[in-house]
């Protein structure tokens, strides 16, 4: 990411800023924000009237509206909006695919101020610890930016230092969204079903891992080692002598942005080659390594004039619970078998849903899917349909995906778009498709001894199932009818038109009183007046309004059609 302009406007990024303002700044946008959300759910708020089309116009204008506040307070809410761009249960789709594209653009902060920060945690004047600092950064980020240096032994190398008063500003606006999770907590709409002070407090345990710059350094030598044996892949390695919390130092890789198409074109780099070893790259992170980068975006992403490929940023990265062969092998059996019931079950076993209530939402959903997604072929399917399918399922729904899931569906969907910006024939499912065979075959092999004997391992269990179910299926038939017979079990038929109806009928008849009641009034104001009470006349004319305006909202709500 280039840097912007020194000495920035932004108030938050200010030596000495009121914390009052600061609290006036973001209640201002949390309260616009859900003024909006309000507005928009008004059939009246439409000019000519509401319809999907314009719906969805807004949504998307409300997202990007909230993408930019985000930039706009800074840091703290640049990193929230990731995070929340992980959140598909509680955002809409637009919102979700706004915030996923929140990158650290702000401005750089001075080289005087960089210099005093190196020196006050490593301990020794710059000038005695490098034999050239570039003043000028060569990127600026939301929570620190990078100046390219070289050792008096002569290595190049670039020093990320973190922004002044970051940690300050951390405390501050935590305090604020703390109590902006607690209000919505306690909100009768949003607060149902919702989990804010938990979302607060994943947001808070992130950001101070992202801030801690020796976190981030153990995250890319780690990195690094698992990708020892892959001469494609490189990552530059740290400096320990010159890191701290606020101070990393690295090698100097440079490289031709991986969405600089003209440029890797004129090197005489092939295209296609790096868009496959992006994907296969990743597949090895999430399969074998279960170490993953969580942001692989064309900042993040370059190419070396051999074609390899480089990592940079290792802040946010994202780790995956050791996966059972046996867990794995149940979801792909019934992906083969269009078993939504298997498939949920086997995802809740492996972590990736969470289910907070009623289950059936998405075991209908993931069926849905099933039955449509699966009988495309290979070349028409895609990571960012599925990711958006996904999301459309868990919005505003019982259930959750954890947020290292959505950062993987988020990795691989940005993964896709940049294989595809390199290759229009890239296919990030034909890449993976060996690497699921190859799984399944070595996890079976591994148990059963080869994929066949698996295989028939897996229908045996079934047909084990099934026979003891038959078998238990008498008694439990005969049971149910006892419990019948004695009262224990009660049966409550619900019928949804017939609901329908009888609200109605409540409406009508309440609108009848209102009716009464208002030409009652009507009637009082008209004879009080004519006997000169000009006071009484005016309020009871007043009454009589209320119960008129009263009965018209009551009659616009009774065709009003059932959500």
């Amino acid at each position: 990411m280039s840097a912007l302009s020194s000495e920035p406007n932004y108030r938050w990024s200010r030596d000495n800023y009121s914390e009052l303002a600061r609290t006036i700044d973001i209640w201002r946008t949390v309260l616009t924000f859900s003024w909006m959300i309000w507005i928009d759910g008004k059939k009246w708020s439409y000019v000519g009237g509401k319809t999907e089309a314009k719906v969805k116009k807004r949504t998307r204008q409300r997202a990007i509206w909230l993408r930019e506040s985000m930039l706009q307070l800074g840091p703290t809410f640049i990193k929230v909006g990731q995070l929340l761009s992980t959140r598909a249960d509680i955002l809409p789709t637009e919102s979700v695919e706004e915030l996923s594209k929140l990158q650290d653009k702000v401005p750089a902060f001075t080289a005087e101020k960089a210099k005093q920060i190196i020196e006050s945690d490593l301990g020794k004047p710059v000038e005695q610890m490098f034999a050239y600092f570039d003043p000028i950064p060569l990127a600026a980020a939301s929570l620190g930016q990078v100046h390219k240096a070289q050792l008096h032994s002569g290595e190049e190398i670039v020093v990320k230092v973190q922004r002044p008063g970051l940690l300050k500003l951390f405390a501050i606006d935590l305090g604020i969204l703390k109590k902006i999770a607690e209000y919505f907590q306690n909100h009768p709409k949003y607060g149902r079903g919702r989990d804010w002070v938990g979302i607060y407090e994943e947001c808070r345990k992130i950001l101070y891992e992202e801030a801690d710059y020796l976190n981030e350094g153990r995250n890319a030598d780690t990195f690094r080692r698992n990708f020892r044996g892959d001469r494609r892949i490189m990552v530059p390695r740290v400096y320990w002598r010159y890191a701290s919390r606020r101070v990393l130092t690295l090698e100097y890789m440079p490289g031709i942005k991986v969405s600089n198409y003209d440029a890797l074109e004129a090197a005489g780099i092939d295209r296609k080659i790096i868009a496959r070893i992006g994907a296969e790259s990743y597949l090895e992170q999430l399969l074998n390594h279960g170490f993953f980068h969580a942001d692989p975006h064309p900042g993040n992403l370059a190419v070396t004039g051999k074609g390899e490929l480089i990592f940079y940023d290792f802040g946010m990265m994202g780790q995956i619970q050791t996966i059972t062969r046996d867990k794995l092998l149940r979801t792909f059996f019934g992906i083969a078998q269009k078993d939504a019931e298997a498939v949920v079950n086997s995802l809740i076993d492996l972590g990736a849903l969470e289910v907070k209530g009623d289950i059936g939402p998405i075991r209908r959903s993931v069926q849905y899917m099933l039955d449509n997604f699966m009988g495309q072929p290979m070349d028409k399917q895609s990571v960012a349909a599925i990711s958006d399918d996904l999301y459309d399922i868990a919005y505003d729904q019982p259930f959750r995906f954890p947020a290292t899931f959505t950062f993987v569906m988020r990795a691989l969907s940005t993964l896709e778009g940049l294989g595809k910006g390199l290759d229009p024939s890239f296919n990030f499912m034909e890449v993976a498709k060996p690497y699921a065979t190859n799984l399944m075959e070595n996890g079976s092999a591994k148990e059963s001894g080869n994929l066949s004997t698996a295989f028939f391992g897996e229908l045996g269990r079934q047909a084990a199932q099934v026979s003891n179910t038959a078998i238990a299926l008498p008694r439990r038939i005969d049971d149910t009818l006892a419990k019948l017979d004695r009262g224990d079990i009660r049966v409550r038929i619900k019928s949804q038109e017939t609901d329908r109806l009888l609200r109605r009928l409540s409406n009508v008849g309440i609108g009848a009183i209102y009716a009464l009641l208002g030409a009652t009034c009507l009637l009082c104001a008209t004879l009080l007046l004519v006997n000169g009470w000009f006071v009484p006349a005016i309020v009871a004319t007043l009454f009589a309004i209320v119960f008129v305006l009263v009965l018209l909202r009551l009659l616009s709500r009774i065709d009003r059609p059932e959500r």
